[in-house]
Formats: C-alpha cells, structure tokens, sequence
C-alpha cells in the first residue's frame, strides 16, 4: 500500500509538470516539500475515495446500460480527483476539469499496475491478498455454511473446436491447457495429467443457441437452425434474439420438467440461456425482461467497483479496435483469400467480445468462486467472432486463443485460494468449419438462388446476409437497443414467396402462405424446378424434404435420392461424404415440428474440410460438414469418464447428462436429485419452486473481482 502510494504520488508529481491545466501550487510559487506534501496528500485522499466512495456510485449507476457506464467511468473517476484537491488538507491543487479525467484515468491505471506488478512479483503477497478476499467473502456470506465437497466451474470456449485445441496446445499457444493434458513445457520433463480430452459430435444445428440450451437446460428439441420461421406466430426465431431465448428456455423447462443445470447455488455468466441458476450476468434470455429482479447487469458492477479496470479495459479495447484494422488491411493488401468485409462497426463489435466480456465474465466468475458457489458455467465467445471473419486457422485467432489461456491460467491460480476445492471443465459448444462464402463463390446468395428455382425476379445486386456471430446482439443488449430490429428484414414483401434464412453453411426456405410443412409434392406443384435447382447445385451438398410417399426425403445432385427412414451410416446416400453420425442427425431434426419446408446443406469437401457459408462467413457452423461438429469436452481425471471406451458422445443432450453426473459426484447432491428420465410437463424451476424458468437475480455487489487480477 505504501508503494503504490508513492508511485501514486510520484505520478501525480509528472502530471502536474506536463499538463498546464493541472497544478499543485498557487501562481505565487511554493517550495518543492509544499508541492510533495501537496501531491502526497492529494494521492492519499484520491485513494481512499476510490476505495470508499467508488463502489458506492456504481452500484447507484447498475440501471445505466453496461457500455454507457463504462464512460461515465472515467467522468466519474475525474470527479473523484476533483473533489481529493478540493479537500486536501494543503488546499493547493486545482485542474480544469476535463484535464482530472486524464489524470484520474493516469493515476488508477499506475496504481493498478504497481499493486499487480507487486503481487506478482510476490507469491506470498499475491497468496495473502487472495485468503483476505475469500475470508472476507466467507464472514459477509447469508446463511449457513456451504457444502464442503468441491465446486464445479464450466468454462466455454465458444466455437473452438476439438482439432483447434489440439493444435494450439501442440503449438505452445495455449500451455495452461497442455499442462493439464500432462504435455510438458519447453525445458522440462514429464508432466503428470489433470485432465482428459473427449471429442464429441453435436447435433445437425451446430450452433451456440442449440448447443448451449441442450447443455444447460438438458433439452434442444425443435431447434432446427440458428433462425427459423414458424407458421403459426408468422414469427423469425432468432437464437441470439433475447425474446427467442426466453421462449426457447421457457420450452426446455416444459419438456424436461426442471430448471435446468444450474439450478442450486449456480451462477450463469455470458450465456444465452440461465441454466436454472440465481446469479446471472449477462445472460441473454433475460435480457429483454425488465423489473426490480432483472439484475443480469449486475455483473458489470464485479469489474467497474474497481476503476482501474475500466481504465486497463478501456486502453485494451482500443489497442483491439487498431489490431484489427491493422489485422484487415494487411489482409487486404496482401489479397488473402477467401476474405469478407471487416469494416464498419466490425472493429468494435470484435474488441467488445474479446476484451470487455471477456473481462466481465472472467471477473464475474473469480467472484462466484470467491464465493464459494457450488456450479459455475460461463461462456467466452472471443475466439468464435475472430474466427468468423479471419478464419478458424488464422493468425489472428491463434493470439486469441493465447488471450483465452491467459485467462484460464488466472481462474486456475485462483481456485487454489477459493473457499472450496474446484473443478475445472472446459468445453466447446460447436467447432468452425473453413472456406469461402456462397456468394463469393458463386456470385449470388441462397436467397437469390431460391428465388430464381422459383420464377420469381432475382435483384441484379445481392445483399449482404446476415452473420450468427454472439457477439452482435451481446452489444445490443448492452447498449439496451432493441434487438427485435431488424426481423422485418427477413420476411418476404408477399406472402406468397419464400422466407429464406441462413445459418451458417445450413439454409432454411419456408412458404409463411402455406400453414403447414410443405411436402415434396406441393412444392413440385407450386414451383417445379425448385427443388432439382436446389440438389443439383453445385454448392449445395444436399436438401431435406417431407415427402407424402416417403414421410421424409434427402435429395441430392443428379436426382441422387434417400427416404429418411432408410438412411444409416451404411446407405448414407447423399450424406456419404459428411462421415458417421450425419444420418442420424438429420433423421432427428426431419421430426422437429418447427422444421422448414426446405432444409439446405452446404456442399463438404472432405479433402479440405471447407463448407460453403450461406452468411458473409469465412470460418462457419450452424450445418454439417467438417469440423463445426467437432467441439471438445476436457475433464479433470477425478471426475468419472465422460462415456465408456468403446462409446461415443453425441448431442448437447448427452453431454447435459454427462455434466448432471458430475455435479452428483461431489460431496451432497449439486442438483435436485429427483427422478429426471420421465419429462413433466408444465413443471418450473423445481429446485426453487418457480412458475418461470428463472427469476433474473443479479450477481451480489460483494462479489468483485480480485485486486490486481487482470484478465
């Protein structure tokens, strides 16, 4: 403490030299003490209310939206500075006030930096200031004792597939994740395992949105893409739309009979959905609810209760915003290809998933572990909207995963001094597949290839479609802008003519006239040429339709064709080149009710592992082919395995059981133990009496982030 006082002081000191609107001494002149005197009360009294006052105003600003409190931050910060000088004891210093929000954001920067740089440098230090945290949280803790049995944290790595993880850790960019695979660092010998590396096969929607909800929720029944129409509500589902994923939870507790993963003592950080768990932030499907309960903001108030974090924030997403220009137009220059635009607002929107939330969310959970909370499941989607737009293999998502390792280390080093043993699963929700776009290929997008199967006037320059990417809505609802805007775009100007979505190399056509699922023979006779236009496209690998004779068909190129109940991973028919499991899981979405009339999947190279993204996508998932359904399960070794040897895991389905099992294997039972094979229909939140999926209760304020951890 004194240390950073006098740092603190000493920058102070320089300021006051380099800027004229900001001095320690009257015009008259003082005498070199009286101006260190000045500098050093000055950075005493700016501390202390930092300390004391700092947190108070935040928590007074929870209902401000979380991007327009992290600038009122440094407003705030500089009026702090303003009222140390007024109340300095040697009544000397004064600054205009625009210069005291330089030198308060100066000053809070130094300071962290001194206090991290010192506990890093001192284990014992560091150690001790974590045992004061987690004491402290233990004695301010409501109610009895917690279990003492050790708690379960689940991080995801969003869209980071199992190939990709495997070559970061054998290319050294993630060395946190190799220890715990026992792959030893350069210059030592054998390292003994923590943790087990399981590939798992998702469902034919390879996206977050069915992912996350079959993981947390145990059921992604009738998610047939990232976005679908449904006739009877003449509604866009949109998985990333905080409507949609309120109702796509609310129809997951109906089905499954209970709320969810995270159901006692959980916390959900970064998601799409709750999880059943009391302690949200930033989570997406209550976002659009709005009262005295909806606290998921609250998470915010974890990272900006200490100032400094939103200066060391701040200064991090603009160093982002000129990497990725930088990153771009290198791109450009060199005429890299396959290649989208990464102009506009693109900047920003990827330095707020790979800095901001990131930090949030990894302050977020620090506090949960600090805690002592018995099942944590966060969601860092940093990699997955690099990905989309520089590639899966690229540079530029390589130094993003080396970011992502640098956080898993700082929560590892942090379990060490929580108030209970953790146990760290990292996981994937869907791998990315690589290649260029549909329209780039072929100059023209689904939509427009719909349109001229069907007759109907193809406009002579293709608009740009959509992207899934998380990160996009997760700024939305942080500036509170609606993100209903927008849905119109996808409706057709008549009734008559198709609704055509995309979701990332998977296409969906609906007829909204017709109120029912249209079969093969309806559309033959509506639209002849359609459906051959379709399965003999080049870039399309193969369709899905319900047929009147068959009850379902795949077609493919060349009048290639396969009822759905025939198809298995030895007739795979138009399916032979996705690999094993590709039939099943179109079987499975063929009786989702919520189905499209038409369902379209990219062409495959199996050679290269390229698909062809029907979004303005270089890296893609949402379909099959490759390795977006490929994602990872790592597991500590003192948990049970996932599956046995000879078995594979296949669905978000399986790996919700897989983790149920593993919250039961800690000391008393970490989710309601009641019978959960039998669906009950109509049932809420079972384990806290509920009606709704999940009251949106707001991270404690107690729960901040470490001092000095910076993620």
């Amino acid at each position: 403490m004194l240390a950073v006082w006098a740092v603190s002081t000493l920058t102070m000191l320089v300021l006051a030299g380099a800027l004229p609107d900001f001095r320690l001494q009257p015009s008259t002149g003082e005498s070199s003490t009286q101006i260190a005197v000045t500098a050093a009360l000055g950075a005493g009294v700016f501390g202390l209310l930092s300390s004391l006052v700092w947190p108070l105003l935040v928590r007074a600003l929870l209902l401000v939206p979380a991007l327009v409190l992290g600038l009122l931050v440094f407003f705030l910060n500089g009026s702090l500075l303003l009222i140390a000088l007024w109340i300095n004891p040697s009544g000397q210093g004064e600054a205009a006030p625009e210069t005291a929000v330089v030198v308060a954001a100066v000053m809070s920067a130094v300071a962290s930096a001194t206090g991290g740089a010192l506990a890093v440098r001192d284990d014992d230090a560091y150690r001790r200031r974590l045992y004061r945290l987690a004491d402290r949280r233990r004695r301010h803790a409501d109610g009895p004792p917690g279990p003492v049995g050790p708690g379960t944290v689940f991080l995801q790595l969003d869209g980071v597939g199992h190939d990709v993880l495997e070559a970061a850790t054998a290319k050294g960019l993630m060395p946190t994740v190799a220890a715990w695979l026992g792959a030893p660092a350069p210059g030592t010998g054998h390292v003994r395992a923590t943790h087990r590396l399981t590939p798992w096969r998702t469902d034919w929607s390879s996206q977050t949105g069915a992912s996350q909800l079959g993981i947390l929720h145990g059921s992604n029944h009738d998610v047939p893409a990232f976005r679908w129409y449904e006739k009877e509500s003449r509604e866009v589902m949109v998985c990333n739309r905080p409507s949609s994923a309120a109702e796509l939870q609310r129809r997951a507790i109906e089905r499954t009979g209970d709320g969810g993963l995270l159901t006692v003592d959980g916390a959900s950080r970064g998601n799409l959905f709750s999880g059943g768990a009391d302690q949200l932030a930033l989570v997406l499907s209550i976002a659009a609810r709005r009262g005295k309960r909806n606290r998921s903001r609250a998470g915010y108030f974890a990272y900006f209760s200490d100032p400094a974090n939103a200066v060391r924030t701040a200064l991090s997403f603009a160093a982002d915003v000129l990497r990725e220009i930088g990153q771009s137009t290198r791109a450009r220059l060199r005429e890299q290809r396959p290649r989208v635009k990464r102009g506009g607002l693109y900047p920003l929107i990827r330095a707020f998933a790979t800095v901001v939330e990131r930090d949030v969310v990894v302050a977020a959970v620090i506090g949960d572990m600090f805690a002592g909370r018995a099942a944590i499941y966060a969601d860092l989607v940093a990699y997955d909207e690099v990905a989309h737009h520089s590639g899966p293999h690229s540079r530029d998502a390589e130094k993003i995963l080396e970011r992502l390792d640098r956080s898993l280390a700082l929560i590892a080093q942090v379990a060490e001094h929580a108030p209970r043993a953790y146990r760290i699963v990292l996981l994937s929700d869907h791998g990315q597949s690589p290649g260029e776009t549909f329209l780039g290929r072929y100059g023209l997008t689904l939509g427009n290839l719909v349109r001229a199967g069907c007759g109907l006037p193809v406009p002579r320059k293709a608009e740009r479609t959509h992207s899934g990417a998380e990160a996009r809505s997760a700024v939305r609802a942080a500036l509170r802008i609606p993100v209903e805007e927008g849905v119109e775009e996808h409706r057709p100007a008549r009734r008559s003519e198709p609704v055509v979505l995309a979701s990332g190399n998977l296409g969906l056509v609906s007829f909204p006239d017709v109120p029912h699922r249209m079969s093969r023979e309806e559309i033959d006779a509506r639209h002849p040429a359609l459906l051959s236009t379709l399965a003999n496209h080049p870039g399309v690998g193969f369709v899905l339709v319900r047929s009147e004779e068959h009850g379902g068909l795949v077609l493919g190129a060349h009048g290639s064709q396969i009822p759905v109940d025939e198809l298995s991973d030895d007739r795979p028919g138009p399916l032979a080149d996705f690999g094993p499991g590709a039939a099943d899981a179109v079987r499975r979405t063929h009786g989702f009710p919520h189905t499209a009339d038409i369902m379209v999947n990219s062409w495959y190279d199996p050679q290269e592992g390229e698909v062809l993204a029907f979004e303005e996508q270089i890296g893609s998932h949402g379909g099959l082919g490759g390795c977006q359904s490929r994602p990872f399960l790592l597991s500590p070794l003192a948990l049970s395995a996932p599956v046995e040897e000879e078995e594979e895991l296949v669905g978000a389905e399986h790996i919700h059981r897989v983790l149920r099992r593993w919250l039961r294997e800690a000391d008393g039972p970490q989710i309601p133990l009641g019978d959960t094979t039998a669906p009950r229909r109509g049932a809420g939140n079972v384990a806290h009496g509920h009606d709704e999926p999940a009251h949106a209760i707001g991270q404690d304020p107690a729960d901040a982030q470490a001092p000095g951890a910076d993620p």
